[in-house]
């Protein structure tokens, strides 16, 4: 792995090779039939785990990252607006992958394929677990089974969400680099790349106290509603990427009163209710890039059962957006953030 670090700008993370990722909040789709993509209601707060070194368990000392607040059965989607150049991002749930329904791996796999493409991927909703569509991430809390880790491996152990990501080859790397100069040059406008911020080298964190925190309820994520989403199948030779992470982040999500106890802060409020949003007139999003091809998903993720199995129906009245609500949608660095053990 590279000497680069993960940093965090704002509630931005930015990994090593330019791939960026925001935590957006969103709205927990019906578990039954498929939906548009829903829409964004803010992103998740996220803090490093190494700030707070008297208030975190040992154990998430241990791990090091970030953290962000999250309620029962609430749903998030990972944003990759604001990648830079090319990268290969891996997306493990309780280090399970996202994408294949593999066990968590330093390498990248094309069969079956365990990565993203960015930028051409910009978003990721859930797990590939449908032809053309993923299954929500919604968050539950470790011990009932209802995670995609207690499915796919049978315990619950690591919870979270984990990022690795994977430049391109030195050469390969070089190549891009002269074709997007050479872009430029043709339209004469200039490429800005960032736009969020310069890198705010941190101090280090005083050193951990161990013992002087308690355990935290630890949460993972499960599956919801189906929603039309493709995730990208890499039109390029695994031998572009390479070998090696350029770096990776263990994110651990907190519940609401752990987020109060661990940070000091008020967590964010709960989503405004589905009926509310689509009565306004809101809008949701379909996606669709002609030139790329959808991977097709893995037995082991498509045999994920959503969080309703464990935790009961869903009361809330569904209100389904009206057709003229679906929009369709055509094709700097800040402070570092420490590893640790997982």
């Amino acid at each position: 792995m590279s000497g680069e670090a993960v940093r965090i700008d704002g509630d931005v993370l930015r990994l090593p090779g330019g791939a960026a990722v925001r935590f957006m909040r969103t709205l927990r789709l019906p578990e039954t039939g498929t939906h548009p993509l829903p829409p964004g209601l803010g992103q998740f707060p996220v803090r490093r785990i190494a700030d707070y070194p008297d208030t975190v368990p040992e154990q998430w000392r241990a791990r090091g990252g970030v953290m962000l607040p999250v309620y029962l059965r609430e749903a998030m989607w990972l944003s990759f607006y604001g990648t830079a150049e090319p990268a290969a991002l891996q997306v493990g749930v309780g280090k399970v992958c996202a994408v294949s329904g593999e066990p968590w791996s330093d390498r990248l796999s094309r069969n079956p394929q365990n990565y993203l493409v960015l930028p051409r991927q910009p978003w990721l909703d859930g797990i590939n677990s449908g032809k053309g569509t993923v299954r929500q991430f919604v968050a539950v809390p470790l011990g009932l089974g209802a995670t995609v880790e207690g499915q796919v491996t049978g315990e619950e152990v690591w919870g979270g969400v984990q990022l690795q990501s994977f430049p391109l080859s030195g050469p390969k790397l070089v190549e891009w680099r002269e074709a997007e100069r050479r872009r430029a040059r043709a339209s004469r406008r200039l490429t800005t790349l960032g736009g969020y911020g310069a890198a705010m080298p941190m101090a280090a964190a005083p050193p951990p106290a161990p013992g002087a925190a308690p355990a935290a309820a630890a949460m993972g994520l499960g599956v919801g509603g189906s929603m039309r989403q493709e995730v990208y199948e890499d039109d390029r030779p695994l031998s572009d990427w390479a070998e090696e992470p350029a770096g990776r982040v263990f994110v651990h999500l907190v519940t609401p009163p752990e987020w109060r106890r661990i940070t000091g802060e008020a967590p964010p409020p709960s989503p405004v209710d589905r009926a509310a949003y689509t009565r306004a007139g809101l809008p949701w999003f379909d996606y669709y890039d002609q030139d790329a091809a959808d991977l097709a998903p893995t037995d082991t993720l498509e045999a994920v059962k959503p969080v309703g199995d464990w935790l009961g129906d869903d009361h809330e009245p569904w209100q389904p957006p009206t057709p003229h609500q679906v929009q369709q949608l055509g094709d700097a660095p800040g402070k570092p953030v420490q590893d640790g053990d997982w």
